[in-house]
């Protein structure tokens, strides 16, 4: 059940590694049907059981804050401390931040996904490879202004869980395009079939998501 076979992100431009990430994708494109994303209440926590604990939940406020509002165990175990309340895009170097915030706005205005792939640091000289999802929910008709994330370590070193990340590296991000024929994000905002390229910084690719507003 869990392995669903409809996943379609490498379809849509983005190749998601984890198996975790590609499943949980599946499940978010599967509730969703015919819109462009599905409701904060229609994510069951039993639905999504293996992977519970490497979920969290975004709460956007305007467009530098995205608190958590939710953060599975392990997640929370990668940092060493509870992340309720923290703002998601505190953790990242100033540098990445801009690139992050355009591709935050694109998931929160025009319901696409994203892929990121990214190291984090324990202090101690050592890193892990990390790959997020990120998935645009809409909460009591308030817009995309809940986002579903997964964040899971695609090669896990022993010490991960023992001393927390103190700091994030971001090696590449993607946005998805997950529209179905016809589906629309609103009037007159309609979901690309392309992503359209704005901007290219060394490793990283931005995406134009549409309204900035």
């Amino acid at each position: 059940m869990w392995d669903w076979p409809e996943y379609r992100g490498e379809r849509h431009g983005a190749s998601l590694k984890h198996t975790a990430c590609r499943s949980l994708y599946a499940y978010w494109d599967r509730l969703r049907a015919d819109r462009p994303a599905p409701l904060r209440r229609e994510i069951e926590p039993a639905d999504i059981g293996p992977v519970l604990s490497d979920t969290f939940i975004l709460e956007a406020t305007d467009d530098r804050t995205y608190s958590y509002r939710l953060a599975g165990t392990r997640v929370g175990a990668c940092f060493g401390r509870e992340l309720k309340g923290e703002n998601w895009l505190d953790a990242w170097p100033e540098n990445d931040r801009e690139a992050l915030t355009t591709m935050l706005r694109a998931i929160v205005c025009d319901a696409a996904a994203a892929a990121i792939a990214f190291s984090g640091d324990n202090g101690r000289g050592q890193s892990a490879p990390f790959e997020t999802l990120l998935l645009p929910l809409v909460n009591r008709g308030e817009g995309y202004t809940r986002i579903l994330g997964a964040m899971l370590p695609l090669d896990e070193p022993y010490w991960l869980g023992s001393y927390p990340i103190e700091a994030l590296g971001l090696s590449s991000l993607k946005l998805i395009w997950a529209e179905k024929p016809g589906s629309k994000t609103g009037p007159g905002n309609p979901l690309r079939t392309e992503p359209v390229p704005i901007a290219r910084k060394k490793h990283l690719t931005l995406y134009d998501g549409g309204r900035l507003d």
